[in-house]
């Protein structure tokens, strides 16, 4: 009879394998002089850095060239903004005293239908005789009795001269202040340009400056660049000399074997020099194999039977699950059918009592005993 491992179990012994192939994963990788890497390149350290610093600066000065740039559109910005600025305010200032010169409430045809004055303006109900107001049903005036025509006339074309003499000097005042506007505009606007093309002459400058920055700052990064390439090359080719020379002369390419023994003990061997195994440690490796693919059949062998006998018990929980609910339903069945027969039983009862009391009932009142007869009926 054999124990079942539970899934907790197994769980444990995959987590514990893998953690043992991880185990065996970096020993192979500490202890293997091949990808073992032992020392730091200074050399290469000291290039880094350097490199890294003149990096550092070079973007540092390219960064204060463009916030300058930035501080230089930010300035021309502003100028334009104020000039326009300044324009629309002067264009609302003269269109303000256009309106208020000459086009003025008083001078308008229709003033003198809406004039808040118009009643203190206005003469009495009657001022002579041959006052215009005067309706021709009151006698006290007749079509072309009026004395007072010259006068009359006199008084409207100097009305209308002095009227065309103030309209002349309104838009003579219109004009020179238009003229004196459009002058201080224009020496504004002058005064501005200047502005701008300073401003701009210092930006191209700028420009031309951080251009030969760069330029030279190029310049030097390709003559340092070419002569690291130079001394990097010559450096390699040394290098390889010296490694070739080594190996024609070493004992990786002479095929010898003693070089494999381990200076702790003829028991040991160095792993970058070994040569083969011998004809013992292949057999007894081949033996140790055959033994693992016994075991891992065995195991299988197990897990085959661990998992019918599974099968077996799934099978038989399902079989009586089956025949529970078989038999859960015979039993819904029989207490569907014995409450339909009660129920059929009460609505008999509920009638036979209905049509007693329909025919009965105003006639021959029921008795304690005809009640009790129905409850024990519905019991």
């Amino acid at each position: 009879m054999y124990k079942l491992d539970l899934p907790v179990d197994l769980k444990e012994a995959a987590v514990l394998q893998r953690r043992r192939d991880a185990e065996l994963q970096r020993q192979s990788r500490v202890f293997d002089a091949r990808v073992r890497t032992v020392g730091v390149d200074k050399d290469a350290l000291r290039h880094q850095i350097q490199d890294k610093k003149t990096r550092k600066e070079t973007d540092n000065k390219r960064q204060e060239a463009f916030d300058a740039q930035m501080v230089q559109n930010d300035k021309i910005t502003c100028l334009l903004d104020d000039r326009q600025k300044e324009d629309i305010q002067n264009l609302n200032k003269a269109i303000n005293e256009f309106r208020l010169c000459l086009q003025q409430k008083e001078n308008r045809r229709e003033f003198d239908l809406y004039d808040p004055q118009a009643l203190k303006k206005d003469l009495p109900a009657r001022v002579s005789d041959d006052d215009p107001r005067c309706t021709v049903s009151g006698v006290q005036k007749l079509l072309g009795e009026d004395l007072t025509e010259h006068t009359r006339r006199k008084a409207q074309q100097e009305q209308l001269r002095e009227w065309s003499l103030q309209q002349q000097r309104e838009q003579q005042k219109a004009l020179e202040d238009k003229r004196l506007a459009d002058g201080l505009y224009d020496k504004h606007r002058i005064e501005l340009d200047k502005k701008a093309m300073e401003l701009q002459r210092m930006e191209e400058k700028a420009r031309r400056d951080v251009c030969t920055f760069t330029k030279e700052f190029n310049k030097a990064q390709a003559e340092e660049s070419l002569a690291r390439r130079k001394f990097e090359k010559q450096q390699e080719e040394e290098d390889n000399s010296v490694e070739i020379f080594n190996l024609v002369e070493g004992d990786l390419l002479s095929e010898n074997p003693a070089q494999a023994i381990s200076a702790f003990g003829p028991h040991r061997i160095v792993t970058d020099r070994w040569k083969g195994m011998k004809p013992e440690q292949l057999e007894e490796v081949i033996n140790v194999q055959q033994q693992q693919i016994q075991e891992k059949m065995r195991l299988k062998e197990e897990e085959r039977q661990r998992q019918a006998e599974w099968d077996r018990r799934r099978v038989q929980e399902a079989r009586a699950m089956v025949l529970l609910e078989r038999q859960q339903k015979r039993q819904e069945k029989e207490l569907r059918k014995e409450q339909d027969h009660i129920n059929l039983q009460l609505v008999q009862a509920h009638e036979a009592q209905k049509n007693y009391f329909n025919k009965e009932v105003f006639t021959n009142p029921p008795t304690d005993a005809y009640f009790d007869q129905f409850n024990t009926t519905s019991r």
